[in-house]
């Protein structure tokens, strides 16, 4: 049976990436690599990166970086703008 672990954005910043309320720390059993998904709002990426990743343009990217909340980003824009997620959206990471 999949897990799932629920949060929300809480808080879009200047750059208009989207932070959410779910710790690094209780993503620390989920896998890495491209079998987790992550979903905010209606739109999903696949893997937790760290804020160093090599993910191109205008691509979906969740970060997971330690000692920081998961931040979903739209590299080199705004995903905040383009997607249209506000603050409160749901997010849900799978594995």
């Amino acid at each position: 049976m999949p897990n799932r672990l629920s949060g929300k954005v809480v808080e879009v910043d200047a750059a208009g990436n989207l932070l959410t309320d779910i710790t690094v720390a209780s993503l620390s059993a989920v896998p890495r690599e491209s079998t987790t998904r992550v979903v905010v709002d209606e739109h999903e990426t696949f893997g937790l990166h760290p804020e160093s990743h090599s993910q191109p343009s205008m691509t979906l990217v969740a970060i997971a970086e330690t000692g920081q909340n998961l931040k979903i980003v739209l590299v080199d824009d705004s995903a905040s703008a383009m997607l249209g997620v506000r603050v409160g959206a749901l997010v849900e990471v799978h594995w």
